[in-house]
Formats: structure tokens, sequence, C-alpha cells
């Protein structure tokens, strides 16, 4: 079982900029991609961004791409979202996630990948 505990979630204007984090525990953090989404409506949680076990690529949504940057330190067991030129759109509550499996997975994308969630932390931008 993984236990993660994300943080960094608050408010900021239109244009500004948070850094999100996801301390895990309980399975080796280095054997497993993580993950950060955030619920869509009607639909099951929206992919936003994911790093492999070894951190050598990286996955974005679109409306993201170019704006956030995913990251992991393995040594401190943590990840990282750092979200720029926020935009109101962007007001949610983000949950990081670790995969199913240990390695390589088939599908960054897809929600049902990851297995273990957080609590989420609450992300608002002001226009």
């Amino acid at each position: 079982q993984a236990q993660l505990v994300e943080s960094g979630g608050g408010l900021v204007q239109a244009g500004g900029s948070l850094r999100l984090s996801c301390k895990a525990s309980g399975r080796t953090f280095t054997n497993y991609a993580m993950g950060w989404l955030r619920p869509a409506s009607g639909k099951e949680r929206e992919f936003l961004a994911a790093i492999p076990w070894g951190g050598h690529n990286r996955y974005y949504a679109d409306s993201v791409k170019g704006r956030f940057t995913i990251s992991r330190d393995n040594a401190k067991n943590t990840m990282f979202l750092q979200m720029n030129s926020l935009r109101p759109e962007n007001s949610a509550v983000y949950y990081c996630a670790q995969a199913r499996t240990s390695g390589p997975i088939n599908n960054y994308y897809s929600r049902t990948s990851y297995e273990f969630w957080g609590q989420g932390t609450k992300v608002t931008v002001s226009s």
C-alpha cells in the first residue's frame, strides 16, 4: 500500500505560480511512475502530467503543456508540479497518484494506470 500526501495548494492570482508537492511512502518510490490528475465535470479524473519511474521522460495534457512542469526527487520520495501562468480554469483539487505496477506502464495518460491517490490539494486561481 502506498500513502500519498499532497501540499502546496492555495489561492493565487491569474498569471501567478504555485508548486505542488506529493510525498510518498509505503512502496519503493523509485520503482513507480507518478502522475497528477484533477476532477473533470461529469467525467473521471482528468490527466494533467506524469513522470516515469526513472524520471527520464515527461507526459503532459495539451492544456498544461508549456506552463506546468512535473519532476521528482527520488532521494526524498517526493514528486512536484510547478505550475506557471495559472488561469482561473486551472482552479481545482489536484491529486497525485502512483502507478498500479512498477517500471514502465502502457498508458501514462489513463486514470486507470494509477492505483493509489492522495487526499488532494486545492488550487484556486482568481481572475
